[in-house]
């Protein structure tokens, strides 16, 4: 006996569009069928999708959710958890969201992926995932508790090549230690997930424009400028080309030059792929302006209509594969708290709207075909994360 029939969709599976009978038994596809050829009484449910598209569940590869941030104030925010993000993700059609567990030099990898186990499973109403972040200075002996945790089914490991605040420390990873993960990764088969921006060139702009007093958040595009993802992709590109069978997956690309510089990678047959945010590809850097402008903002910042334009058209020629949101859910008082370039709140509440916003700038405003759509909001990220086909298909097994 089949739990539900979802009968006579427009349904979105691997070879493309059709009119399809899904059948579901527990928490599977048990069939992909023509229409009619199940009946009624074979379930226990029947929905009537005629009209409607049936596509896989969204999968947002890059949230946080009840993560600490150290406000304008002093005091640390702890964001919503994933019984709030998770509701708001279902309720969008997003059914798996993808965190970070956190290793530090105190904490192993393993007790940084229980910590997380202890704050998710009790409360999350969706499936979730873990990238395994890593901070400044990790211990020899994290290569070999990384090398298990790829074995183990924990593949993605996230790194930052900046501080991205001046005065915060802990984050930035060396690119010494950097290539020692890379090599764990290119052995075991992970992937690396990173934050990149040049950090000699985002410490010297904050302290420019201090110095000059332009500290207004309306100026943080000179801050995390297209000249620090220049540099900072192509030296991590390089560096990742140095240990061959090393693949990246870089995290919110948000300007031309990063667009370029994955292109170029891929043209020479590098495992490198791109994920920019629901932000980047709506808003730039002229809302900053904006009543309210920092309710736009994330690290990096936005930036101008020729990089949006790079970044859709990344979309259509490979080099971006994903679009995430960078989920910090917190309230607009807290989102606005921060006024200047050094203070500011990075992250959005965008897990709901990510999927309905993205079908209309994708399917209705500029006619991608529903496959490419939900390749950039679910499948490329299921097959990019390890996770597909059980997730990002609507298929038998799924």
């Amino acid at each position: 006996m089949l739990d539900l029939i979802i009968r006579g969709g427009d349904v979105v599976t691997p070879q493309g569009v059709a009119r399809c009978d899904v059948a579901v038994k527990g928490e599977t596809i048990a069939a992909v069928a023509a229409p009619g050829t199940l009946a009624d009484t074979d379930a226990g449910r029947v929905f009537d999708a005629a009209g409607k598209i049936v596509m896989p569940g969204g999968i947002d590869p890059h949230v946080h959710m009840q993560h600490p941030f150290v406000m304008p104030d002093g005091s640390t925010l702890i964001t919503q958890g994933p019984d709030r993000v998770g509701q708001a993700a279902l309720w969008g059609g997003t059914t798996t969201l993808i965190d970070f567990a956190y290793a530090t030099a105190d904490r192993s990898v393993q007790k940084g992926i229980e910590a997380r186990d202890q704050q998710f499973a009790p409360k999350s109403c969706c499936d979730w995932a873990y990238h395994l972040m890593i901070g400044s200075d990790p211990p020899h002996t994290q290569m070999g508790e990384l090398a298990e945790a790829i074995q183990a089914g924990y593949p993605t490991i996230k790194i930052f090549t900046t501080s991205i605040w001046p005065g915060r420390t802990g984050r930035m990873v060396d690119f010494g230690d950097i290539w020692e993960v890379f090599k764990v990764l290119a052995k075991e088969g992970g992937l690396g997930v990173i934050h990149a921006e040049d950090n000699d060139i985002v410490m010297h702009m904050y302290a420019k424009l201090i110095r000059e007093g332009r500290v207004g958040f309306e100026n943080l595009a000179e801050v995390h400028n297209t000249l620090s993802e220049d540099l900072s992709f192509r030296r991590i590109i390089r560096l990742a080309e140095s240990v061959p069978g090393t693949a990246l997956y870089m995290m919110h690309v948000s300007a031309a030059t990063g667009v370029a510089a994955i292109s170029e990678a891929r043209a020479k047959g590098l495992p490198i792929y791109g994920e920019s945010l629901h932000q980047y590809m709506l808003h730039t850097a002229e809302d900053y302006k904006l009543p309210n402008g920092q309710i736009y903002h994330t690290y990096p910042s936005l930036k101008s209509a020729q990089d949006q334009k790079a970044l859709w058209d990344g979309t259509l020629n490979g080099a971006i594969n994903c679009v995430a949101t960078d989920e910090l859910c917190c309230t607009l008082r807290e989102k606005t708290m921060g006024r200047r370039i050094d203070d500011t709140t990075g992250g959005n509440s965008g897990v709901e709207p990510r999927l309905g916003v993205m079908y209309t700038e994708m399917v209705v405003r500029r006619g991608y075909s529903l496959p490419r759509y939900v390749d950039l909001v679910s499948t490329n990220a299921a097959k990019i994360m390890g996770l597909y086909p059980r997730k990002g298909a609507i298929a038998a097994g799924s």
